[in-house]
């Protein structure tokens, strides 16, 4: 027996489930890229929000690229079970927010006119970096025709065309300043393929910033096996994560919004100190975590940070290196938040995989080390955290079995024949006529040279 609309009555007493009517929401959402993690965060918060007495804010998914997702969670009419860990306990419970999952290759139509319903008021995105199509200067206009751009300008333009308001676009990706990232790449978009729609989108839509953490593991088949003799049913829309959650969103929406700050999100006028820290603290540490970790033959999260070696460093990148070039807002407390990560990072019950982190560092490394290191540099510090971490990254490449990166075979390629002076070359500038992989920062390309 399969989890569905039919089934979620058989659940056992203890599965708490949502209280409002699901058939009576209007999709008040629509989100590109409807993975594990939106599911345990975004349509979390969203389905809280619908369950507290808000109503017609349902999720319409789309996947622009996998069959996967619509096949696990359109036959459950998008019902799955989210599961909060924390060390030997575990609180599971079915989340209804989510009305279905369109596949964008062969329901276009149909996303375009959920962005152009009068019930949409947002269209959010955890896309990943890749899918933001940035080029070395702007917007890589090949890549953005494969992306969301297209379907997104289309409902747009039939929102104008039908007299109905402007929506807000929300991107909830680990990108630095990602609104803004957003508005300036749907800009270019328009200005060659849509310009009729400049002036109605600068006037009526909004794409505000907005930092986002939970730690979400893939699901195992372990995992997977253990829910469905607790739920009596199989689930495969299932997601695990820790009890943790934040979600910081810049208070600037073109229109109506659900009261997420009403279950834990915080709106603020400036996202940036939040997402800083996140960026240069959680996710910075992750990463040395993760090719650190990988390095020395450990396979999780939990294990690598128990290293007394590597777990020190992780420390050191967060409190000494990254902290110090963080101008934090009122309420924050680095020292505390670094404390909390550390904990957060030993937990075992999230087994959280260093290769998942580990993919696509060429995408990652720049915000999360790197400006970090430019602001130690330009003060006159050292970051020698960092610099064991871009060690760690190199024989990340030289290894090769964790791979999982853009430029991965370009650079794995790269390290074996010419040695690891290339792979600096190539990422910092001086590499020939190709410009850098990560322009901006060729002042530490010494730094990083052995």
């Amino acid at each position: 027996m399969r989890l569905s609309s039919e089934t979620a009555s058989q659940l056992p007493a203890d599965i708490a489930r949502p209280s409002y009517d699901r058939s009576a929401q209007k999709t008040g959402i629509v989100h590109f890229g409807l993975g594990a993690f939106h599911r345990a965060h975004q349509a979390w918060y969203t389905d809280l929000a619908m369950d507290a007495g808000e109503s017609d804010w349902a999720i319409t998914g789309v996947s622009m690229r996998s069959q996967s997702v619509p096949d696990q969670l359109n036959p459950q009419d998008g019902l799955y079970t989210l599961t909060e860990r924390s060390g030997d306990t575990a609180c599971t419970k079915l989340i209804g927010a989510v009305r279905e999952v369109l596949f964008a290759p062969e329901q276009g139509e149909e996303v375009i006119e959920r962005i152009a319903s009068p019930d949409c008021h947002i269209v959010s995105f955890t896309v990943t970096e890749k899918g933001y199509a940035r080029g070395e200067t702007g917007l890589d206009l090949g890549k953005a025709r494969a992306s969301f751009y297209p379907l997104l300008a289309t409902g747009l333009e039939r929102r104008r065309e039908r007299g109905l308001a402007g929506i807000t676009l929300l991107p909830c990706d680990n990108l630095a300043d990602n609104g803004r990232v957003l508005g300036a790449l749907m800009r270019e978009w328009l200005s060659v393929e849509a310009p009729q729609l400049l002036d109605w989108f600068e006037s009526e839509c909004t794409t505000p910033s907005s930092m986002i953490d939970r730690i979400v593991p893939r699901s195992t088949e372990g995992d997977l096996n253990a829910l469905e003799t607790q739920l009596g049913m199989e689930d495969r829309g299932a997601v695990f994560t820790e009890r943790f959650s934040q979600w910081v969103i810049e208070d600037n929406f073109a229109g109506p919004r659900p009261a997420w700050e009403a279950h834990g999100a915080q709106l603020v006028s400036d996202v940036a100190p939040y997402e800083t820290a996140k960026l240069r603290m959680l996710n910075g540490a992750h990463s040395l975590l993760a090719y650190c970790g990988l390095r020395s033959g450990y396979e999780f999260v939990h294990e690598a940070v128990a290293d007394a070696e590597i777990g020190a460093l992780a420390e050191k990148v967060m409190r000494e290196e990254a902290a110090p070039t963080i101008a934090p807002a009122p309420d924050q407390d680095l020292g505390a938040y670094a404390g909390r990560l550390l904990e957060r990072f030993a937990d075992p019950a999230l087994r959280h995989r260093l290769s998942q982190i580990a993919m696509d560092g060429t995408q990652k490394i720049p915000q999360r080390w790197l400006d970090t290191a430019l602001a130690r540099m330009n003060e006159g510090q050292e970051a020698s955290a960092i610099g064991e971490a871009f060690d760690a990254w190199l024989w990340h490449l030289e290894d090769g079995r964790f791979i999982d990166d853009p430029h991965g075979d370009e650079l794995a390629g790269l390290v074996l024949s010419q040695g690891r002076e290339a792979v600096i070359a190539r990422c910092f500038g001086g590499g020939g006529a190709e410009p850098p992989l990560w322009p901006g920062y060729e002042a530490l390309a010494a730094a990083f040279s052995n």
